[in-house]
């Protein structure tokens, strides 16, 4: 999402109003570096403090509520705390996600998440320890053709440059990527 947010703000939002969004982008990507200089801590905390007035400008107050104030005292909280992805709950979030999917009765859901979490574990401890055993509906390698190339047919490796050059010129002779060309 930190990377692809400023490819989509292109297109919808003028010069004035995308700077100050691009501007809290740099923040959060300074912020959440695995490697945090701390020398530069002050100026971040001063940049997000600008930054916030900027969108103060372009956004409506309706946008500005008690979350986007904290972000001023984020900086505060790595000085004290360390790096931010050592206290990211994203991951557990993610897994909250998973977890909830797993309810199939909503009268009892802690039960279903208990049977399918038991479930998974088991399948998972099976294929880790009974890795000698054929199992029935995996297809193996030999079974789908991968082993060996059809009969009139040569396989031939690409190298890391060629498929870059190959990749970029499918970008750039792709009509959906014309106007960021442009």
């Amino acid at each position: 999402m930190q990377q692809l947010l400023l490819v989509a703000i292109r297109s919808v939002l003028e010069k004035p109003g995308r700077y100050p969004i691009t501007r809290l982008w740099f923040f959060f990507n300074a912020i959440c570096a695995k490697i945090v200089d701390v020398s530069r801590l002050d100026k971040l905390e001063e940049y997000v403090v600008v930054t916030l007035c900027l969108l103060e400008k372009y956004f409506p107050p309706s946008f500005f509520d008690v979350m986007v104030h904290l972000v001023v005292h984020l900086v505060r909280e790595v000085r004290l705390c360390g790096p931010v992805y050592f206290r990211w709950m994203y991951p557990f979030e993610r897994y909250m996600k998973v977890l909830k999917g797993y309810v199939q009765n909503r009268t009892n859901p802690e039960g279903c998440i208990v049977e399918w979490y038991i479930a998974e574990e088991a399948i998972e401890f099976y294929t880790e320890h009974l890795y000698d055993v054929s199992t029935i509906g995996v297809p193996s390698s030999q079974k789908i053709g991968l082993s060996k190339p059809l009969l009139g047919c040569t396989v031939n490796l690409v190298d890391r440059y060629l498929l870059n050059q190959a990749h970029l010129y499918v970008l750039e002779n792709m009509e959906e990527v014309l106007p960021y060309i442009e």
